[in-house]
């Protein structure tokens, strides 16, 4: 049996929410009123998705994995190495700097680092859209480090970037304070990733 009635009926969940996201601030849109935008049931997200979070998540990787899948696909492509830290900080920076250019990309930021940052992770999204292979990339390009202390640095530097570029929307893109350089950015988590393993507790004591 196809299944398009149901992709058809996602899409057009998303397409409203996306709508709705870019008139409204984030708390302004109800799952009631995405339905009503959609034109379909009251029950229709919480039936494809799950809940208002599931929504959300499957709208930002509808949305945002193509951007980072093409980047990282062109950085492997014909690569004779694997990737230095600074290209893969590339990879992964230069999407937001360029998503906060626009109303879609700064909306679509921000509610990445609402769904994101309270817990470190987006629920509800395929393997290929968690910071997981980036990790597994990071820390191949520096073995000296433990796996715990790549795994804690990749954390920072998600966190890092999700506040710099997933404040709260304030008007059109020129009226909001200035996002840094993407090159200050890259340069900044680049460094905090690179850094000397970190002293260990009984380092520490010794050095006293």
């Amino acid at each position: 049996m196809s299944q398009q009635p149901d992709s058809s009926t996602r899409e057009r969940l998303l397409t409203a929410a996306k709508k709705l996201f870019l008139e409204r601030t984030p708390d302004q849109v109800s799952v009631r009123a995405i339905n009503a935008e959609a034109g379909l049931n009251p029950g229709a997200v919480h039936y494809h998705f799950g809940s208002r979070e599931g929504l959300i998540a499957g709208l930002l990787e509808e949305e945002l994995r193509p951007l980072w899948a093409d980047r990282m696909a062109q950085l492997l492509r014909g690569a004779t190495a694997a990737p230095s830290v600074r290209e893969l900080v590339v990879a992964l920076v230069e999407p937001f700097a360029d998503m906060v250019n626009t109303g879609d990309g700064r909306m679509l930021c921000h509610l990445l680092a609402r769904a994101a940052l309270p817990t470190g992770q987006l629920p509800n999204v395929s393997a290929q859209f968690l910071p997981a292979p980036f990790e597994v990339m990071i820390g191949r390009a520096l073995p000296e480090l433990p796996v715990h202390e790549v795994a804690e640095r990749c954390g920072l530097a998600f966190s890092l970037v999700l506040e710099t570029y997933g404040r709260p929307l304030a008007g059109p893109p020129r009226a909001a304070a200035p996002f840094p350089r993407a090159a200050t950015v890259i340069a900044f988590v680049t460094a905090g990733l690179t850094a000397p393993p970190a002293e260990s507790a009984s380092d520490a004591v010794r050095t006293l």
